[in-house]
């Protein structure tokens, strides 16, 4: 009987609860005693000129070893993260000349600790002569606007300079519209982290990363080291959800500072500088047009994008493509025109977060298909039943070509319907409007297709090994960051083996354990080092088959594997098991497992809400998902990550988002200001079933870990106007905060 399926227990949380994981704050090594402490002095000032840097009383302050600013470093000049950036863009290791957000590190202090560190940055005087800001993308591209690398602010342009003039004929109705997506910080529980130490001409450095080897190439490239000098260590990682996929300036600057004072130096970020400089996430403003016929057949779509890069184009200048590739969403429109502009402003620089790209697109697909159903006066459900893309189970490729792999999307919505009882929930909202009666109740629903283990060759390494005592060892190019992928894969071997999942060991995020890797980002762990882990598990299999044959003088096709032994059919008492067949041949396969492309996960969520006609105050009452993403090799496993998606999309939808005043001061830089989500403000998420393999990898599994995300947001954030429709109301910018929704309910009154 196979493990797939099964709700295996983590195996991670036993030292996580204890305190007993490993990050790099409480990391204790022979390498890092007597570490120093990097602390970080930042502007506070959005734009200007550094007229002058006066670190003299910090460098005599007690407990200070060394105080370094741009002049000192000897580093080669840094590039942007994305060729086709202009070489102006470019983020500097610190800030020398110009400042171009609040936060931007300036001075770094080492220091024998972490308080004598802070007191000598309070002794750091900063002359920074102020200029002009721009903070909304749309404000940056306009002639007039201050520039903040003395070019253009428009970092990179895709699409058609002139909208299709008859990508809307034949239309009966047309309609417009504008979203904004709005600025989110990723709030990982732990924010960014790094440690170095230089032995023998090598270093060391220990990271709270996503992408190790990611992170080796970058240090590497930056200290200009051969990549053999190199190793990067990830110890446990508390949280990423894709801001931790690159390797910022303030992590690279540990490892030439350890080289420059021959000691090791150790920097956690604190929750302030994590709410400031780790990057953000979202902040994309669309405007779109959607056109049709009166009895709900869209025909034509137009996506046009502004993309806020914050100073510096990181992620932000990749993310649009998979804006613009997933425009359509679950529906069969013919016609589809993008265009997407990426532009800088003086804010931080907006990075990967849960969806990257996917949920823009999402919420204004599904935004658009509301409103358009309200011109034709259909209901939101029936019209998206009549486009979404008929079930296939061979690849399907859209007006923007994206080639899906295999989807039911009909299907997925019906089973969320039928678990929200829709029917019951209309028919409630309809009483209560009748009779004026009790809060206002909002029903929203969304669709949702997203693509993951893109933006590159879907590609992973996997390594498995019999040790001499029977065990196995798994090497994997996945990071796992609290999704539970030691368990997952420790499950797949030995399931495979025939072993308990306790004789499994699982390594990752050492580059000198483990060959090459990709990470963990894109929802890409299981379905692809996953898959590797399995391919090669299979392999060492049939090379052990080989081996039991020739020791037990049976042929292959007749030895059973069952309890970690190899015995021929019939004769269960004569075998040999894998300690003894280690012995006898080294058993071990190394791997690399490529997809024929990347998958795509669909689903539908039901979002239920009230809303106080006095206060605005929203609260979601129920929230129904169904999310598919293909076989569940663990239940328990996606099921927990199923939950955190969707808190972090209702989060977008009611609660969370950056704020910066038009001065670029950021007004939401602590936990209470930015509205973090908490258990406290969702119900109890109720699950649905469905299952659609794909045909892209053995398991047949796609990734899971956005899928709550893209599908909650546009379903909570429809729920919102739907209660206030009635009145009215056709839209509200998110996040749908109690002031936001008792001016719309207000404005629509005085209407």
């Amino acid at each position: 009987m196979s493990i797939i399926g099964t709700r295996v227990l983590r195996r991670e949380d036993a030292a996580i609860l204890r305190g007993e994981a490993r990050y790099v704050a409480n990391l204790q090594v022979p390498e890092l005693q007597g570490a120093l402490v990097a602390t970080y002095v930042r502007s506070t000032v959005a734009h200007g000129l550094i007229r002058s840097v006066d670190v003299s009383e910090a460098a005599l302050m007690p407990g200070v070893v060394a105080v370094f600013t741009a002049t000192d470093l000897d580093l080669a000049a840094p590039r942007p993260r994305m060729p086709w950036i202009p070489a102006e863009m470019a983020r500097p290791w610190l800030a020398g000349e110009r400042v171009r957000f609040v936060g931007e590190p300036v001075v770094v202090i080492l220091s024998e600790t972490a308080v004598a560190g802070e007191d000598a940055a309070e002794m750091v005087v900063l002359d920074i002569e102020p200029l002009p800001t721009v903070v909304n993308p749309l404000d940056a591209i306009a002639d007039d606007a201050p520039r903040l690398h003395g070019i253009t602010n428009l970092a990179w342009e895709v699409g058609p300079d002139n909208p299709d003039p008859d990508l809307f004929a034949g239309c009966e109705v047309v309609v417009e519209g504008s979203m904004v997506n709005q600025r989110l910080a990723p709030c990982p529980l732990e924010g960014r982290a790094a440690a170095a130490s230089w032995v023998d001409g090598r270093l060391t450095m220990w990271l709270s990363t996503q992408a190790a080897h990611a992170a080796h190439g970058a240090l590497a490239g930056a200290l200009g080291l051969d990549r053999s000098s190199v190793r990067i260590v990830a110890p446990d990682v508390g949280g990423g959800f894709g801001a931790k996929i690159s390797t910022y300036p303030e992590e690279i600057l540990v490892g030439w500072l350890a080289r420059r004072v021959q000691r090791p130096v150790r920097w956690v970020e604190t929750r302030s500088e994590s709410m400031l400089a780790l990057g953000h996430g979202r902040d994309q403003h669309h405007t779109f047009t959607i056109g049709g016929s009166r009895d709900g057949r869209v025909q034509a779509y137009r996506l046009d994008i502004v993309a806020n890069a914050g100073a510096y184009p990181a992620m932000a200048a990749f993310l649009p493509t998979f804006t613009r590739l997933m425009a359509p969403g679950t529906y069969d429109i013919e016609r589809v025109e993008t265009r997407a502009r990426v532009v800088v402003t003086n804010t931080m620089s907006v990075e990967a977060y849960r969806g990257a790209g996917r949920p823009e697109a999402t919420a204004t697909i599904e935004r658009a298909m509301d409103l358009f159903a309200a011109e034709i006066g259909m209901d939101a459900v029936e019209l998206r039943r009549r486009n979404l893309i008929a079930a296939h189970n061979s690849p399907h490729t859209t007006a923007t070509g994206a080639v899906y792999d295999a989807g039911d999307y009909a299907g997925a919505l019906d089973a969320v319907l039928a678990a929200a009882g829709y029917d019951e929930l209309r028919a409630e909202q309809a009483r209560r409007r009748d009779r004026g009666e009790g809060p206002l109740l909002g029903i929203g629903v969304s669709t949702y297709v997203e693509i993951t283990a893109g933006g590159g060759a879907p590609k992973e390494f996997g390594s498995v090994r019999v040790r001499d005592d029977g065990t196995a060892l798994v090497l994997t190019g996945s990071s796992p960051h609290g999704q539970g992928l030691h368990t997952a894969l420790a499950s797949l071997v030995a399931d495979l083996l025939t072993i308990d999942p306790e004789q499994v060991e699982v390594i990752h995020g050492d580059t000198d354990a483990v060959a090459r890797g990709a990470g963990t980002m894109g929802s890409r762990s299981l379905q692809l080092g996953g898959a590797a882990v399995v391919a090669a598990t299979a392999e060492l299999v049939e090379l052990a088959r080989r081996v039991a044959a020739g020791a037990l003088s049976t042929a292959e096709e007749d030895l059973v594997l069952a309890d970690g032994r190899f015995h021929a059919s019939g004769t269960p008492d004569v075998g040999i098991g894998w300690a003894e067949l280690a012995e006898i041949k080294e058993l071990v396969v190394d791997l690399d497992f490529e997809a024929p492309g990347p998958t795509f996960p669909f689903g539908a969520h039901v979002a239920v809400v009230e809303v106080d006609s006095e206060t605005g105050k929203v609260t979601l009452s129920r929230h129904v998902a169904c999310d598919d993403a293909g076989v569940i090799v663990n239940p328990l496993l996606a099921d927990g990550q199923r939950f955190g998606g969707i808190a972090q999309g209702v989060a977008q939808a009611l609660f969370e988002e950056m704020v910066y005043d038009s001065d670029g001061n950021p007004l939401t830089a602590t936990f209470p200001d930015y509205g973090i989500v908490s258990a406290a403000d969702l119900p109890s998420f109720e699950l649905v079933a469905h299952e659609t393999p794909t045909p892209y990898n053995p398991l047949g599994v796609k990734g899971i870990g956005e899928s709550g995300t893209i599908g909650a947001t546009p379903a909570v954030h429809s729920a919102v106007i739907d209660a206030l429709s009635h009145l009215g109301v056709r839209h509200i910018d998110m996040p749908c905060t109690p002031e936001k929704v008792w001016r719309a309910m207000r404005d629509a009154r005085s209407r």
